[in-house]
């Protein structure tokens, strides 16, 4: 193919591919060290997301049976005036500074276009990369490719000791997570977000996907209702992935959704729920807390998280370009 290293076999991504693709992602973190650790069963879940065609949009290369490198679009499912999609892949090790990535993210972005048109034309296009910021050579790709930083996140974490006791407010009822709760989990994830930046409402078969899946943690996840009403309105729900604690004996809680409608912002809602989840993560065995905070500048601001205890570690670059 063109623009492409021809001693390697291109093709799109089958779900079959779930053992190659975890395979490659741990070579890949053998270097990079971003603290991604995956099965088989984890790189499977990530290939039957409803919103990421396969067929259309994701491209990988095989050096025989070995995946050197890979991409893979997701589109979102509804936008707005835009419609952001993300643009996943990586590059083996033994692969990289021959063309491979260059030649996956140029197939990405073509992709991306093709998904775009087909389930949100006449909106406008920007494809989104999430990465570790000190990944080598990976910034000089991207603007090579005309990407631009346009948010920074932080992954923080927390010892699970020495935690303090922050009572529930006034009014407010806390309740573990339950089959008959599930969408009023969901529901306040989608008001939660509809505020942030980049977020869109997600659909049932997004949410089973993404987060109610083989990593979902239910001892460590919870609801905020309204006592007098019974409306849900804040939300936190945790995952955590077996490789991780495999490779590195570190059992982690990740808060992978936390979040409070806006109506009840400013009350204590957050930091409540993050103590409650601390604490039960710390009696179900977890070595630490982990979450990822958003912020529209380089510094990463925490807030009720900083307060909570939480520390900075590892920084991520979103790249944005407006197609």
């Amino acid at each position: 193919m063109p623009g492409r290293t021809p001693a390697l076999t291109w093709r799109p991504l089958v779900p079959e591919d779930a053992q190659a693709a975890a395979d490659l992602l741990n070579a890949i973190e053998a270097v990079d060290r971003i603290g991604e650790h995956y099965t088989a069963e984890d790189t499977r879940q990530e290939l039957v997301d409803p919103y990421a065609d396969l067929e259309r949009g994701s491209l990988a290369a095989f050096d025989g049976d070995t995946m050197a490198g890979y991409m893979k679009i997701r589109f979102k499912p509804s936008a707005d005036q835009v419609h952001r999609v993300f643009l996943d892949g990586g590059v083996h090790p033994a692969h990289r500074r021959r063309g491979v990535g260059t030649a996956l993210v140029e197939a990405g972005v073509e992709a991306a276009k093709v998904l775009h048109d087909r389930h949100h034309p006449g909106r406008k296009l920007v494809v989104d990369v999430h990465k570790a910021e000190h990944i080598a050579g990976l910034p000089e790709l991207m603007r090579a490719r005309g990407f631009a930083p346009a948010r920074w996140f932080r992954r923080m974490e927390h010892p699970l000791e020495a935690l303090p006791a922050v009572p529930i407010p006034d009014g407010l009822a806390v309740e573990p997570w339950s089959e008959r709760a599930e969408d009023d989990f969901r529901r306040v994830r989608n008001a939660a977000f509809e505020d942030h930046w980049g977020a869109a409402p997600m659909p049932m078969d997004q949410w089973r996907n993404k987060i109610t899946n083989q990593t979902f943690r239910p001892p460590v996840s919870f609801l905020l209702r309204d006592a007098a009403t019974g409306t849900p309105v804040s939300v936190l729900v945790t995952l955590s992935w077996d490789a991780d604690t495999a490779a590195t004996g570190v059992r982690d809680a990740h808060f992978m959704v936390v979040g409070t409608v806006r109506e009840y912002r400013k009350r204590g809602a957050a930091s409540a729920l993050l103590a409650h989840a601390l604490r039960a993560a710390a009696e179900q065995g977890y070595d630490q807390a982990s979450l990822s905070v958003d912020s529209a500048d380089r510094s990463g601001a925490s807030g009720v998280f900083a307060r909570a205890g939480f520390e900075p570690k590892t920084r991520y670059i979103r790249w944005a370009l407006e197609v």
